[in-house]
């Protein structure tokens, strides 16, 4: 298993303006739920990353890298689906925050894949930027989507997430193309 480092680099970039297009929008997002949720969450966030630092030995390796990536994209796909399709409710809005905190289980040992995989700090520094750059976009996407469907009427905040989730999902399917592409087998 190697990595494509182009398809690879814009991966990167669309999943960066994925987290600036959705950071806004959990504080609506996640209403229903009470703060003690998030106490657990973060319990649970934390063991989670205990863990998977345990088996850093067994996990250092391109493939189990390319099949977590892929696992933690197919899940956020299926977050954003489950949002789009089912009920806005308190236990639709629960699987989400918790689905969304495997993803964030698996972010230290994705960064330190990373940080061995393109081995040379121009690369490193040269993903960061792109990455930076990603979430700048995003954030600006999310601020200008925001006002466009306010102008056409859309006030209601769980209605404008609603449509944002409509982005996410063509951005995430933009995402999982290009971890297929980022990543060739030898």
């Amino acid at each position: 298993m190697s990595i494509v480092l182009r398809p690879y680099l814009w991966y990167k970039l669309f999943n960066s303006l994925f987290f600036g297009l959705a950071v806004g929008s959990i504080f609506v997002l996640y209403t229903p739920l009470e703060p003690s949720i998030f106490s657990l969450g973060g319990i649970g966030l934390a063991i989670g990353l205990l863990l998977v630092a345990k088996g850093y030995e067994k996990m250092m390796n391109l493939l189990v890298f390319y099949r977590i990536t892929l696992l933690v994209e197919l899940l956020t796909l299926f977050i954003i689906v489950s949002f789009l399709i089912f009920k806005y409710d308190y236990s639709s809005v629960l699987f989400i925050y918790i689905s969304y905190q495997v993803t964030f289980v698996f972010g230290n040992y994705l960064m330190r894949v990373e940080t061995l995989a393109l081995k040379r700090t121009s690369l490193l520094s040269f993903a960061d930027v792109i990455k930076q750059k990603g979430y700048l976009a995003g954030m600006i996407l999310s601020y200008l989507f925001y006002k466009i469907i306010e102008f056409f009427g859309i006030v209601d905040k769980e209605m404008q997430v609603y449509y944002l989730h409509g982005l996410l999902l063509l951005v995430q399917i933009v995402i999982i193309f290009f971890v297929f592409k980022a990543f060739r087998s030898r």
